[in-house]
């Protein structure tokens, strides 16, 4: 049964398949409901490992793709020799200003011909992606958001939305970013709200609406959960429930 869109958050945790580390822990995480997503990264050493644990454990449909462009080695061919995305030895190196609104065709096709690469890995691995973000926030930079919403709209899932509440977010970013969420929700259909991160709730932000919170999970020596982006001795869970009291924690699967 799908939920109603009032009292409900998605507590996605970012980098899944970045070490064998860090997929047990988020996998704890989730049997502790913790959190209700993760999205994985398909290029990276431990990948198949998270693939297993998403199988194993029933996690299909909450596990969507980390789309990356910044850190190790393409999947592809293209994307290898433009010296915007990668050095002299084929690996990630990023050289695109976050204001960029342009790129040219070859760079165009050759993130299209990435992102598709990495998303046809976890279809190989018996993982359908139930939406897209990106590593370092990548497709929150216009002409790379634009691919991005569009493959998604072919694929029928969701994109998460640049972060749109909380702290530092002037009045111009605030422009930008409302224009670029548009965009991406005209180009490729429903996603959360409002995107915020578990500092913005510790700072007293209390969103509204269908919410996704970004999270990097740590783990606490009481065995609680805290977050990269709270102080060492912070629970997450306990933010969550004192910040969103009543949200059920929900997967984009479920929209």
């Amino acid at each position: 049964m799908k939920h109603s869109r009032l009292q409900q958050v998605i507590v996605n945790a970012d980098d899944f398949g970045l070490d064998p580390e860090y997929n047990q822990l988020t996998l704890r995480a989730f049997q502790r409901g913790v959190i209700s997503s993760a999205t994985l990264m398909a290029n990276m050493p431990a990948f198949e490992d998270a693939c297993r644990l998403a199988n194993q454990h029933a996690l299909l449909g909450r596990i969507g793709l980390h789309f990356n462009l910044t850190y190790g080695a393409p999947l592809s061919q293209a994307i290898a020799g433009q010296p915007l995305f990668c050095d002299a030895q084929g690996q990630f190196d990023l050289h695109l200003r976050r204001s960029a609104l342009h790129l040219p065709a070859a760079a165009r096709t050759a993130v299209w011909q990435e992102l598709q690469a990495q998303w046809e890995r976890c279809l190989d691995h018996g993982v359908r992606p139930s939406h897209i973000d990106s590593h370092q926030h990548v497709h929150n930079i216009w002409p790379i958001a634009m691919i991005v919403a569009r493959f998604a709209a072919q694929q029928r899932v969701p994109v998460r939305l640049a972060r749109n509440v909380g702290g530092n977010i002037g009045p111009l970013k605030w422009l930008f970013k409302s224009s670029l969420n548009r965009r991406m929700r005209w180009l490729s259909g429903a996603s959360a709200d409002r995107v915020c991160t578990p500092r913005d709730l510790l700072d007293g932000l209390r969103p509204h609406g269908l919410i996704e919170v970004v999270a990097h999970p740590t783990q606490l020596d009481n065995g609680d959960f805290g977050d990269d982006y709270l102080p060492p001795r912070q629970s997450l869970d306990h933010l969550l429930d004192q910040a969103l009291p009543g949200y059920q924690r929900i997967a984009y699967s479920d929209l």
